[in-house]
């Protein structure tokens, strides 16, 4: 039960970080003109690096 609920958590903070990303495109281009990146992408590799094992694990 518990892995359950860990993986739905992974799941949901998986497609929040894409929303949050896709949401701060805008923002990203406008930092990146300036010589300054956001580690959006680095947040999006750790989630789902993490929910790619939980869900190696559930099976």
């Amino acid at each position: 039960m518990k892995s359950r609920v860990y993986f739905a958590t992974l799941f949901a903070l998986y497609q929040l970080c894409i929303a949050i990303g896709i949401a701060a495109m805008p923002v990203a281009l406008v930092t990146r003109q300036a010589g300054f990146t956001l580690p959006i992408h680095r947040l999006l590799s750790n989630v789902g690096a993490a929910y790619e094992d939980a869900q190696a694990s559930m099976s």
